[in-house]
């Protein structure tokens, strides 16, 4: 348990796997424009945190300007029904704190 809870440390690290599992892979400009809460220091941080935990990895394609791509490791994908059970539950704890029916179109 406390090497997953390691690899999804820090706020807003979860809602950055999501965006991988969604995705598969991301650019950091979509990550950005999807996740617009997020600095561009946290950001930064929550990648270099999943690509130490060996969930994301990161591509450099050559060229000017450089292109940086990451993708989805096999480990990361191995997350998502942990990521999946954390996003039901709050959704839960909303619904019920709130006295609010299931809403259809919120969904992971």
């Amino acid at each position: 348990m406390d090497i997953t809870l390691a690899a999804l440390a820090g706020r807003w690290t979860p809602l950055v796997l999501r965006e991988f599992l969604r995705r598969g892979q991301a650019t950091y400009s979509e990550l950005s424009a999807a996740l617009p809460a997020l600095s561009d220091k946290v950001l930064s941080d929550r990648l270099a945190q999943l690509t130490g935990a060996g969930v994301i990895e990161r591509h450099r394609t050559p060229g000017w300007p450089p292109r940086v791509r990451y993708t989805l490791t096999p480990q990361g994908r191995a997350l998502e029904p942990v990521v999946r059970s954390m996003w039901e539950w709050g959704t839960t704890q909303r619904q019920e704190s709130h006295g609010q029916s299931p809403d259809p179109s919120d969904t992971f």
